[in-house]
């Protein structure tokens, strides 16, 4: 395997993870309230959460969760309401290290638990296993190809989301503009659910 014939892949994994979506939102916003030490652990998460998502498609397994219907809208159910509380704390949030509602970063299993309830990412990872089958020659090395390039990609993408908004953070001075930020990334937030029930 030479990394020509792995550049496909990481390209898929690079345009999958850095778009915005509910894990990048996430990011920016404990990016500009925590400062990038402190959201290591829910972007880690995050990024363990996918990778071992890609794992568990490329060996069989999540194609059997995306083909039955009942666990699919209990997964985007559970995934939708998880989202929307974290956007309401987020939304009601005040400047870092004040009196506000989010008054410490997300954890590493919460970062995992939302990524294990969103179906978008199941039918990419399961995607991402059909589409690179060929890389691996047996379903175990896929699932440790797919698993590690996913987890080492997010993780790359979730930094630069965690970057920007830790910069962003540094520009806000007053109260107002934390509250206008706060309640855009909550809206951003909850519009990453939509593409969920599309489909």
């Amino acid at each position: 395997m030479t990394i020509e014939s792995l550049l496909p892949l990481i390209l898929f994994a690079l345009v999958s993870t850095i778009t915005p979506g509910g894990a990048t939102t996430l990011a920016t916003a404990s990016g500009a309230h925590f400062g990038f030490r402190r959201s290591i652990p829910v972007m880690t998460g995050f990024a363990f959460g996918l990778g071992s998502m890609a794992s568990v498609a490329a060996a069989g397994l999540g194609g059997v969760l995306i083909t039955l219907p009942v666990l699919q809208i209990a997964m985007k159910t559970l995934g939708s309401l998880y989202l929307i509380w974290l956007a309401v704390r987020i939304g009601r949030s005040g400047q870092p290290h004040g009196a506000g509602r989010m008054t410490k970063p997300t954890s590493f299993i919460a970062g995992v638990w939302m990524l294990w309830h969103n179906p978008k990412g199941w039918a990419m990872t399961v995607g991402a296993a059909a589409s690179f089958a060929a890389l691996a020659g047996s379903p175990t090395t896929l699932a440790i190809l797919l698993g590690l390039t996913f987890c080492l990609v997010a993780a790359f993408s979730l930094a630069v989301w965690c970057v920007l908004g830790q910069m962003l953070g540094r520009f806000l001075k007053t109260a107002w503009q934390w509250r206008v930020l706060n309640i855009s990334l909550a809206c951003l937030l909850v519009i990453s659910i939509i593409p969920m029930w599309r489909g």
